[in-house]
């Protein structure tokens, strides 16, 4: 009898024991999360040495590091969205987490988001093998199947890298969908929406131009598609009313939603002064109104949007309902 109770209170111990660890919040190794994110930026005049830091994680393969925010209070097992956001040419990784600040909702809507950083400031063939480390790490860490979407994120020359690399096959057999930040609309030429950035060198306005990848070159196979630019990026045509890759994926006509009303700035604007203030390349950052275009009931359940931020250039951190508005869409997709 005195055996019996013994191994009945061994076996509640350790029941209790296996419960605990089920309730005890999940961390990534060598990843612990902190409340408030570690180095975010205040709401406004973010300090130059944070807006340059390249992040707290370290890749163990590179040994090079990034940053990695996900909820505090991630449950082992839980469904997430996974984002792997790139900052443009002459950028810096956390400059891009505030430019695009997921962070901000990574709780609410349960992301992860990982934000690296290149050595050089643009991203080349050179990083892949970097990039892909860190997307493995995550999905060995939290499982496959834990995953439910899986998004590429960039501004500018981030956006064409994201481009570049959801046509290799690495990326293309996880990908949900590839959110552009001024950074190539699918279907569309750059010089056909592109306005010209007054102080641009008259020889680089003339030469072709060598991207990381041409958007007009639709891909081929189907995944969804969110593009942002602020208004003033656009040539004087606008946002096109049309869209090739929302005809490849069987769309509906374009629908426009409620604007977006943002009476608060973003965190961040290029404040290198390597270039004159223009608008069309951004100036200081501040609240706005962004229009939403959609176009409705795509093949499979996927999104294919166009979002102008009224006012904006190429440069100005997005606002926090903007920001919202592009994750929504983002897990509306299927």
């Amino acid at each position: 009898m005195r055996s019996a109770k013994i191994l009945l209170a061994l076996g509640l111990a350790c029941g209790a024991s296996a419960a605990m660890a089920q309730d005890k919040p999940f961390q990534f190794s060598g990843a612990p999360c902190v409340t408030p994110p570690p180095l975010h930026c205040p709401d406004k005049d973010c300090p130059g040495d944070r807006v340059i830091n390249p992040g707290n994680v370290v890749e163990m393969k590179t040994r090079r590091t990034y940053f990695l925010d996900y909820p505090c209070d991630l449950k082992p097992g839980e469904k997430v969205t996974f984002v792997l956001s790139l900052h443009g040419g002459g950028s810096y990784g956390n400059w891009q987490r505030h430019y695009f600040p997921l962070l901000d909702y990574k709780d609410k809507y349960r992301l992860v988001i990982a934000t690296p950083n290149s050595p050089t400031r643009a991203w080349s063939p050179a990083d892949d093998e970097y990039l892909q480390n860190i997307v493995t790490f995550v999905y060995d860490q939290i499982g496959k199947d834990n995953v439910k979407a899986f998004w590429l994120a960039g501004h500018s020359q981030g956006g064409q890298t994201s481009n570049r690399l959801l046509q290799t096959d690495f990326f293309r057999e996880k990908l949900t969908g590839w959110v552009s930040l001024s950074g190539g609309r699918l279907g569309s030429k750059r010089e056909d929406i592109r306005a010209t950035i007054p102080g641009t060198p008259p020889a680089a306005a003339g030469a072709p131009r060598t991207l990381a990848a041409y958007a007009e070159n639709l891909p081929d196979y189907p995944f969804s598609h969110i593009y942002e630019a602020g208004e003033h990026e656009y040539t004087a045509a606008g946002v096109p009313k049309t869209s090739p890759w929302a005809e490849k994926l069987q769309c509906g006509k374009r629908e426009q939603r409620a604007d977006i009303v943002d009476t608060q700035a973003g965190y961040v604007f290029d404040g290198s002064g390597t270039r004159p203030p223009s608008k069309i390349w951004g100036l200081q950052p501040g609240p706005g109104t962004a229009q939403v275009y959609v176009y409705p009931d795509c093949a499979d359940g996927r999104v294919v949007a166009d979002i102008v931020r009224l006012g904006k250039g190429h440069t100005e951190g997005l606002e926090p309902h903007v920001t919202e508005e592009i994750v929504k869409l983002m897990l509306s997709a299927r």
